[in-house]
């Protein structure tokens, strides 16, 4: 019995030794997954909001697995603002969502919309060890139908960055397109 319990052992450890470590980049990168939307409605002191709300999936992997943010590091201006002073970055972000929105004449303007300017995911790997991770990252974005909004379509641009700073891919082509109520 004591010969059968050793041999599973043995094999048990030597099979854990055959587990492939992905061998990612430090920088990040992104893969474009999915973009959905629903709508939310409440009621606000006897007032119907309607709100649509738009949820962008991307992939990721990073091979030190140093992506996010906690909630402390978020309260601290020097933690914000050293993500600010990053060259090609230039927001106290660590998610970067631009806005492609579609003109009159089908042409598309891009632009930061002012709520879009401070997103900061939270810590993918709260251990804190250094090493390989790949996920999901879900970011939903509300557009309130407004007295003065106009349905129309957008698309979106996403880069992330991670704590050594290292900016990752953007997402190209960009995110499907939706439609959404828009204050102009």
């Amino acid at each position: 019995m004591k010969l059968k319990v050793s041999l599973f052992l043995l094999f048990a450890v030597s099979m854990a030794g055959c587990v492939d470590i992905p061998n990612f980049d430090e920088t990040p990168r992104i893969y474009y997954n999915g973009i959905d939307q629903y709508t939310e409605s409440d009621t606000i002191s006897g007032k119907l909001q309607r709100t649509e709300v738009v949820t962008i999936t991307v992939d990721f992997e990073d091979g030190d697995g140093d992506l996010g943010a906690s909630s402390e590091d978020v309260q601290k201006p020097e933690f914000t603002s050293a993500y600010k002073n990053v060259p090609g970055w230039g927001m106290p972000a660590n998610y970067e969502l631009v806005t492609m929105i579609m003109n009159k004449d089908s042409s598309w303007s891009e632009t930061v919309m002012e709520g879009d300017s401070f997103k900061f995911f939270p810590m993918l790997k709260p251990d804190g060890k250094a090493g390989p991770i790949k996920g999901k990252l879900d970011l939903k974005i509300p557009f309130r139908y407004l007295d003065n909004a106009v349905l129309t379509k957008v698309k979106f641009k996403v880069r992330i960055i991670d704590r050594a700073f290292h900016i990752s891919n953007q997402l190209n082509p960009p995110t499907d397109e939706v439609t959404v109520p828009v204050y102009r």
